[in-house]
């Protein structure tokens, strides 16, 4: 259905933009959709892994096997992490035509605040934690809830919407934590810098992650993080200024979450752990890797047909 419905588009797009390579940004429907349109325009293409695409969908009766065709077809593929990388080519992904391509985060915009003032202006008195993600079980909004509930005088804040939300707000009823705890519902990407600003600890109990856009702007914030060994989160909690990794538990989270607020590394200090993850970086790293892909479709077709043709500036 999506390469029924780009594909009159895509034909109207190439007459005024003559474009060499198509970048699929999800891995399902995006990848299966990309590989198709490539081949019908003639142009290579890259898929970029980056979290349930792989962890789902990779692994579903029903589209595993189109994720993994994507996966060998494309003649390029970019993943979050490392640890996505190795995900990959555990389902049979070349991993020679995988590259490690991190997320990039806007430094201007996550940056550390005034955390006084940011906390008063959310209603917040005292040690705040923050959590960002849907309401999903994978996300683990539960035992962030439980380990919090554990810590006297400690505050936390949810970021996000789901299916668990009722499930989530019995649960703080039932522990008696209403004055503590709050859902917040669903928070836009632009509303999101206070709030990271304002908390003295980012906590996230994923099961699966790529390499979660959330740790790295809590990070450029000045929030340390407190997350399970899942994907990525080896390549960001690098030392113990960025936070703790720990066991996917309440006890575990409560306990580094406990050490954090006891001892809090300086917030300039946790931000260097996010200099390596800017949007700069991000961008060169991507033209890069999408111009290679064009040189050497070119370079194929010159050895085939003879000389290449000059290189378009269409991009």
């Amino acid at each position: 259905m999506l390469t029924r419905a780009l594909l009159p588009v895509l034909t109207d797009l190439r007459r005024d933009f003559p474009f060499d390579v198509i970048d699929a940004s999800f891995f399902f429907p995006d990848g299966p959709a990309a590989v198709a349109l490539g081949r019908q325009f003639d142009v290579p293409v890259s898929i970029k892994a980056r979290g349930a695409d792989i962890h789902h969908w990779g692994r579903a009766d029903a589209t595993g096997a189109q994720v993994v065709a994507a996966g060998g077809a494309a003649d390029g593929l970019l993943a979050v992490s490392a640890a996505m990388k190795a995900d990959m080519g555990a389902l049979g992904m070349p991993e020679a035509r995988t590259l490690v391509h991190h997320t990039g985060v806007d430094l201007d915009r996550f940056a550390p605040r005034d955390a006084a003032a940011a906390k008063a202006a959310l209603g917040v008195d005292g040690p705040l934690v923050a959590s960002v993600g849907a309401l999903i079980p994978r996300k683990g909004h539960d035992r962030v809830i439980e380990a919090v509930a554990s810590l006297s005088g400690v505050n936390l804040l949810i970021a996000g919407e789901g299916p668990e939300r009722s499930r989530l707000t019995a649960m703080i009823a039932r522990l008696g934590v209403q004055d503590r705890v709050r859902l917040m519902g669903s928070v836009a990407h632009g509303e999101l810098p206070p709030l990271l600003a304002a908390a003295d600890v980012m906590a996230l109990a994923s099961a699966s992650e790529g390499l979660a856009n959330a740790w790295v702007e809590a990070l450029a914030s000045g929030a340390p993080l407190v997350i399970p060994d899942a994907g990525g989160a080896r390549e960001v909690v690098t030392g113990p200024d960025a936070g703790r990794i720990v066991a996917r538990r309440a006890d575990a989270i409560a306990v580094a979450i406990a050490d954090l607020l006891a001892d809090p590394p300086p917030r300039a200090a946790v931000r260097e752990y996010a200099m390596r993850f800017t949007w700069e970086a991000n961008t060169a790293a991507l033209y890069d890797h999408l111009r290679g892909l064009v040189a050497t479709r070119r370079a194929r077709a010159g050895d085939a047909d003879g000389p290449s043709p000059a290189p378009q500036s269409s991009g």
